[in-house]
């Protein structure tokens, strides 16, 4: 038996495995996607890349900061910018001073470069099916039937998939915890991606964000230092993706295509996407940068609905989440 099993390997769920790791602590990560990152995602298209989750990450908390500091050190991270233009063309860039990072390869790269940091067993492709509380730990068994046993627990998918995971093993947990979990709500997304023949022409830095809006975020990916070629990222807002979730990736680019071809007029469209993220932005969060369960063995929830709704947010709560593991373990 394990210390300890994440289940997840996104931010938080990497960042637990790295504060576990450091502590001495055998860890293994389950994830049910092909690699590491859940919404550090960076997705091909063609020939390039291109970033279909988390756009960019900020810093504010120094736990973060150092990370980000040992990235730019290598010349990984990078600043993006210092602020978005609104909508028009000719709309001047509302900088705030704050910077918004980028890193290089794609935001699925920062993800990797967080996993080969550490030794832990990782696992991705793994769908997991239930968790059980045992007789000495934690029984999580996945779609194939495998199963892992630890002594300790971190669960960071999104809170109802969690609650669901633990009512298929017959886990019961008490009415607060319950109740916490069940008032986290999240919005959808919808992520098109378009490759076209020559470049867009959005505003200095090669991005608009427009809160309310159908499209509420429209980006260049090689303005961005993340593609070789002209490839535009764009993403719904929460009304128009709940609308359409569902909808045809045809249905939704002809719904869409006012909000950006005046952006790309003259361009063609070579190749074009979409990716539907069902739990994208936790709208109702937890207050705390995550939540431990009174149960008989340790169990932990993170992500980025406890550690506030940004890269650093759910970085911030996979340290947390990993750090009472390690004190509830000694």
């Amino acid at each position: 038996m394990i210390d300890a099993l994440v289940i997840g390997a996104g931010m938080s769920g990497l960042m637990a495995a790295h504060v576990l790791t450091r502590a001495g602590r055998s860890v293994t990560l389950l994830d049910k996607g092909r690699s590491v990152g859940g919404r550090l995602a960076t997705r091909r298209i063609g020939e390039s890349l291109a970033d279909h989750g988390a756009q960019f990450f900020t810093v504010r908390d120094p736990a973060f900061e150092t990370f980000v500091t040992a990235w730019r050190e290598r010349g990984l991270a990078y600043v993006w910018a210092h602020g978005w233009s609104r909508s028009s063309l000719d709309d001047a860039r509302r900088a705030d001073g704050h910077p918004r990072y980028a890193f290089k390869g794609g935001m699925g790269r920062l993800a990797a470069t967080l996993a080969e940091g550490f030794t832990a067993d990782i696992r991705v492709n793994v769908q997991v099916a239930s968790v059980t509380a045992g007789k000495h730990g934690w029984r999580v068994v996945d779609t194939s039937g495998a199963e892992y046993k630890a002594r300790a627990l971190v669960m960071t998918p999104p809170a109802p998939q969690s609650l669901k995971l633990l009512q298929d093993g017959g886990t019961s947990l008490d009415c607060t915890t319950h109740e916490a979990l069940s008032r986290i709500d999240y919005a959808p997304c919808l992520c098109g991606l378009i490759l076209l023949d020559k470049p867009a022409q959005l505003p200095e830095p090669g991005a608009i964000q427009r809160p309310g809006h159908r499209v509420s975020w429209l980006a260049d990916n090689r303005r961005k230092g993340v593609s070789t070629q002209p490839v535009l990222t764009l993403q719904t807002g929460p009304a128009f993706s709940r609308e359409h979730f569902n909808s045809s990736d045809a249905d939704i680019f002809a719904l869409l295509e006012e909000e950006w071809r005046p952006y790309a007029r003259g361009c063609r469209v070579v190749e074009a996407q979409v990716k539907r993220w069902q739990y994208s932005l936790p709208i109702t969060g937890y207050h705390e940068r995550s939540l431990a369960a009174p149960t008989p063995f340790p169990l932990i929830f993170a992500g980025d609905a406890f550690g506030g709704p940004r890269v650093e947010g759910a970085a911030l709560s996979g340290l947390d989440a990993g750090q009472r593991i390690v004190d509830a373990l000694r």
